[in-house]
């Protein structure tokens, strides 16, 4: 099985996650300047959006970068024949099965790894042709499956024989080194990138995550199917107490209309949708995109440095 860094050719095995409205050109072409792989998140853009997005990312970076798509998004068609276009690198694909774009965009040489949420699926889009899966647990911020990071990434390494790559709670080396330990070849971080210097989001967002404590995300729209993680605010008690008195998809649609961006453009910290995992209780500073990715790597090394000490004087004996 290849190395996650091989495949991708970039220095480390670390993927920033596809996270909309934030994962920009400039944040994207800093993380693949820092070594690991930038996303261009196209959420739900059209392809003229997305495609000036890559065009201003190679004008900042050499180096690799994918471009993620949401395919519930009306533009999701557009959007795979635009990366075919552009022959980017590599595409992630959420919120649904890429199944059927995979095989054209492999036949113009790019890599796909979905986002899977179960084993089951996982294994549908290894018979696909992914050529790795994010395997993202129920940690993660945003859209989420029910599954947690510690139960979904040993499942489906024993699943498939492609590279899992781990999402959902990793947010510094400890989390890196586990996700590594429990089978994956490589992680997404998406939250701690949040605070990143590049990361074009309002400082009154990035403050919100900062401080957040261990208990501070909630998840709200389970009873759409499409349940969504994010830091408690006015919104999520206004949104919570309506789902207790029976709200209707109509109603949570209208009532969420445009808060992601409320949150990462305007800084409406009480009524925005602060889409945060719970790792936000690990991130402690804002810093470039170069640094965190450093930090994590360097704390992995460390961990797997003293990690004899983890195994009993027996062990350490042998």
């Amino acid at each position: 099985m290849k190395n996650v860094a091989e495949l991708l050719g970039i220095r480390y095995p670390l993927l920033q996650g596809g996270m909309a409205w934030v994962a920009e050109h400039r944040l994207a072409a800093a993380v693949s300047n820092g070594g690991g792989l930038g996303i261009i998140a196209a959420g739900s853009a059209d392809a003229d959006f997305v495609r000036g997005q890559i065009m201003q990312a190679r004008e900042l970076t050499d180096l690799p970068f994918g471009v993620n798509i949401m395919l519930m998004s009306p533009f999701a068609d557009d959007l795979a024949q635009l990366v075919i276009d552009e022959k980017v690198r590599v595409v992630t694909t959420g919120a649904g099965n890429p199944g059927k774009y995979i095989e054209a965009m492999k036949e113009a040489g790019i890599i796909v790894i979905p986002v899977v949420a179960s084993a089951a699926l996982a294994k549908r889009m290894e018979r696909a042709g992914a050529d790795a899966v994010i395997a993202e647990g129920s940690e993660a911020g945003g859209h989420i499956g029910e599954i947690t990071t510690m139960n979904l990434v040993p499942q489906v390494a024993d699943a498939v024989s492609v590279p899992v790559i781990a999402a959902g709670g990793v947010a510094d080396g400890r989390g890196a080194a586990a996700a590594f330990m429990l089978g994956a070849r490589g992680v997404q971080v998406g939250t701690r990138f949040l605070v990143a210097k590049e990361a074009v989001v309002a400082q009154a967002f990035k403050d919100r995550v900062i401080a957040a404590g261990d208990t501070d995300t909630v998840v709200t729209g389970r009873f759409t199917g499409h349940p969504v993680r994010v830091l408690r605010n006015k919104l999520t008690r206004e949104v919570l107490t309506k789902e207790k008195e029976d709200m209707t998809l109509e109603e949570f649609e209208i009532l969420m209309s445009g808060t992601l961006r409320k949150a990462v453009v305007d800084g409406d910290v009480d009524y925005g949708s602060l889409m945060s995992g719970q790792s936000a209780g690990l991130v402690k500073k804002e810093q470039s995109a170069a640094e965190i990715i450093e930090d994590i790597m360097n704390g992995m090394r460390e961990i797997y440095a003293s990690r004899r000490g983890f195994f009993g004087t027996e062990a350490q004996a042998e």
